[in-house]
Formats: structure tokens, sequence, C-alpha cells
């Protein structure tokens, strides 16, 4: 789990970025899911947007998305939906640490 200040960091960190994926009347799919776990471990923080069309509640969605990615939701703001992933192989982003 993130802590607070882990997550006002990603934040920051995420408010240049686009959206890469996009969720709309199909909700989130298994095959949406796959690819959104891969571009995690590529890029290991993305935003996905939700459709004005989307049927399911946005809440729903980000947690689906969040469930399904194995990711962490930072932010859900509006209908743009923010996830972190730590990567594997392609570490780029150092968190703050957490106070013990």
């Amino acid at each position: 789990m993130l802590t607070g200040k882990q997550k006002r960091f990603l934040r920051a960190e995420a408010h240049h970025l686009t959206p890469i994926f996009q969720v709309g009347k199909g909700g989130v799919s298994d095959e949406m899911t796959k690819q959104i776990r891969e571009a995690l471990e590529v890029r290991e923080l993305i935003k996905v947007r939700i459709l004005d069309n989307c049927e399911d509640e946005k809440q729903e969605v980000a947690e689906a998305l969040a469930k399904g990615a194995r990711a962490e939701l930072v932010q859900l703001i509006g209908l743009t939906v923010v996830l972190y992933k730590e990567s594997r192989n392609n570490k780029k982003i150092v968190l703050p640490k957490v106070a013990k």
C-alpha cells in the first residue's frame, strides 16, 4: 500500500501525463487489463480516461482497473484514473521513503 506522501508524489508525477487507455461503453475487459499491466511494466505510472458513454460507476471502473492490473489506484479525479505499479525491469520512479 502507498502512503499519503507517496500518493501525493505520484499525483505530481502524473500531472503532465496524457491518458493512454480509454474505458468506453464495453467497460473493463480482461484484454484491456492485460494491456494496462504491460504498459505499467514499461512506464510504472499511467492515466486512463473513462469515457462519458461508459455505463459503469467511475469508482467501480477505477477499482476494477487497479485490481485487474494488480496496480495501486493513486487517484480518481473526474473521469481520469491514475495507476501505479512498480516495474520489475524498468524501474524509473523512486518513491519517497516511508517514515518508521
